[in-house]
């Protein structure tokens, strides 16, 4: 299941939820449309599950990047450069889901205006732990509010990932890493 899910979460990446048919799943996932009926209720439970495997992938991706620097500091910069780096060439034309759905469905969609908003949340309750535990070890002013930095890092990367799927992400983001990193003094 997780296999076909993510062959569904590559379509949604790319063609987002609307322009998405049974047929584009049934396609990528190689399972009969029966199939997908039988294991989803329809498109939108689909949709749902790629959507909850997208984020539980992404959260795993970023709690292992964070656990393998050394400062607050170090470990925020890793965060950031993967998330920039994620808005860049075929990755950053694919999309970020969480970002699609925010701007596709989250208007119309409760429950994914609450999944959506319960990602960002978690994003930025851990960017804003990052940044406490770089006050704690000294590599991050203390004279910075946690909350309201990560708040303005989480605007900047989600921005980025929208940008990046118009395919004018900047080639380089280490640029944007070091003025994001630059709030911390």
């Amino acid at each position: 299941m997780d296999q076909a899910l993510d062959k569904a979460i590559k379509v949604f990446r790319e063609q987002g939820y609307n322009a998405t048919s049974i047929e584009d799943l049934t396609d990528a996932m190689g399972l009969a449309s029966g199939s997908i009926y039988k294991a989803f209720k329809d498109k939108r439970a689909v949709f749902l599950a790629a959507l909850d495997r997208y984020m539980r992938l992404r959260n795993d991706q970023v709690a292992s990047i964070a656990g393998t620097r050394g400062s607050g500091r170090e470990r925020l910069r890793a965060v950031l450069g993967f998330y920039m780096d994620s808005a860049k060439g075929i990755e950053g034309r694919r999309g970020c889901m969480v970002v699609g759905s925010a701007v596709e469905l989250a208007i119309a969609d409760r429950e994914v205006a609450t999944r959506v908003g319960a990602t960002l949340a978690r994003n930025e309750a851990f960017l804003a732990d990052l940044i406490r535990q770089g006050q704690a070890d000294g590599s991050v002013s203390g004279r910075i509010n946690p909350e309201d930095t990560a708040r303005v890092m989480v605007c900047l990367t989600q921005g980025l990932r929208v940008v990046g799927k118009s395919g004018r992400a900047p080639a380089d983001t280490a640029a944007a890493v070091e003025i994001a990193m630059r709030l911390l003094a």
